[in-house]
């Protein structure tokens, strides 16, 4: 691990002209020290060939497809840097934004995890995010249960939090964001730059969002693993329990709206296991410890 230095990670599928344009913004950050690690999952594409006038500048690394998660974990696992920060291949950076991450920790020594606003676009427009989407500060387990309110192109996380926590989950196909956020905001807080240095770019037919239907059943997934696997707090797990079942009533709805009985049924057992009486689970720790 080289102290100081920010391992940047892109990821990317069959993006060559945004990718392109991620790395010249990751690339135009000053005043800071980062590496530069581009992980092509498999493209089919013009990729390494849109990267070639900056190879000398970034390491790039191919690897069968294998999904954003197994993209990511590829990347954490060669970076050398102290630091790590994530930009999807559809979003850019804008300028001073590894420093200002890197200022705030320098203020803020308590904190390992931080992230930025963003500017969002849709389509080509701006798009202002509604108030549930504002961003948290702080402990915010609660809120992170609610919604994925931490951006993967937004966030800085020491290399510490993720030998706590592990890494992306590669079994699930989306939401492996939400998952691994929720497994950090039950043990620590996290900071806030409240400047928007990033421009989150969206409405085009490969996000995840679009491709994979159903997302909340990989959210009942995670919030389920979580009850499984973390010695929560009794307030924290009361808080996860009631996103869970709240969560699943409302897809087995839509399941049973579909005609997707069974999958319903299943969904609600899963829940189930997790009743008032379960609430309190097994022995808790303390997430600010």
């Amino acid at each position: 691990m080289v102290p100081g230095l920010v391992s940047v990670i892109i990821p990317t599928h069959n993006r060559a002209r945004m990718v392109r344009e991620a790395v010249e913004s990751v690339l135009a950050q000053k005043d800071a020290r980062f590496e530069l690690i581009v992980v092509d999952d498999g493209s089919t594409d013009e990729t390494p060939e849109a990267l070639g006038p900056h190879r000398d500048r970034l390491r790039f690394i191919r690897q069968e497809n294998r999904g954003v998660s197994a993209a990511r974990n590829r990347g954490i696992q060669v970076a050398r840097g102290e630091w790590i920060a994530f930009l999807d291949s559809d979003d850019l950076w804008l300028p001073g934004k590894l420093r200002a991450q890197l200022s705030f920790f320098e203020e803020h020594p308590d904190l390992l995890i931080c992230q930025t606003e963003e500017v969002w676009i849709r389509n080509g427009r701006r798009w202002n995010p509604k108030k549930y989407h504002a961003k948290p500060s702080g402990y915010c387990f609660g809120r992170l249960l609610e919604r994925c309110l931490v951006s993967p192109s937004a966030v800085m996380i020491h290399r510490r939090v993720l030998n706590e926590v592990g890494l992306f989950d590669e079994t699930l196909p989306a939401c492996e964001d939400y998952d691994l956020w929720l497994r950090i905001g039950c043990r620590r807080p996290i900071g806030l730059v409240p400047e928007p240095l990033v421009i989150k770019r969206g409405g085009h037919p490969d996000q995840l969002s679009a491709t994979v239907p159903a997302l909340d059943r990989y959210r009942i997934r995670a919030i389920a693993k979580i009850l499984e696997t973390e010695d929560l707090t009794a307030e924290l797990r009361v808080q996860a329990v009631a996103a869970l079942q709240a969560k699943a009533r409302i897809y087995a709805q839509g399941c049973l709206k579909r005609g997707r009985s069974e999958e319903a049924r299943a969904v609600l057992s899963l829940a189930a296991r997790y009743g008032t009486s379960n609430s309190h689970g097994s022995p808790c720790s303390n997430p600010r410890g």
